[in-house]
């Protein structure tokens, strides 16, 4: 067993779990925050993004004993007030959600981009989104989302 101190949402949060877990367990197992997709279990595919200390990460491949003291962000702290955030109102606005799993992911990745660079290239967007996986919508769809987000945040 192992004790944890970190933020999660802005949450402090202090808990005890076994020492094998990872990130993405603690989230959806632990603090029931289950926005957060467990898709290939080998950082291959990105439904389990999050923001941990500002940086994108597999939250599959992030151990227990790693999440001490972190700042963790994950999908749920985009809306706010039942309020989507301008990343997810692009997403909805540009068909970029089909079966949705990988949604989270995309989302998180997209907003460790913006959150670094509020006016990326199209290469950059590619770049920032190139670990995760979509089977459903083409990509075309997420790369205009993310492009349409830079302009409603600029607005």
């Amino acid at each position: 067993m192992i004790n944890l101190h970190f933020n999660v949402n802005g949450k402090n949060v202090e808990i005890t779990v076994d020492d094998s877990l990872r990130l993405l367990d603690i989230l959806r197992d632990e603090l029931g925050l289950t926005g957060t997709k467990e898709g290939c279990a080998i950082g291959e595919c990105g439904a389990c993004t999050v923001i941990m200390n500002g940086e994108a990460v597999n939250s599959c491949m992030i151990l227990a004993a790693q999440v001490d003291g972190s700042e963790i962000e994950t999908v749920e702290n985009l809306e706010k007030n039942e309020v989507l955030s301008k990343l997810q109102d692009a997403f909805l606005d540009n068909g970029a959600i089909q079966c949705g799993f990988c949604t989270p992911g995309m989302l998180m990745s997209a907003k460790a981009l913006l959150d670094k660079n509020s006016t990326p290239s199209e290469e950059e967007i590619k770049t920032a989104l190139e670990g995760n996986l979509c089977r459903c919508t083409g990509y075309i769809p997420i790369l205009n989302s993310v492009k349409d987000a830079v302009e409603k945040i600029r607005k």
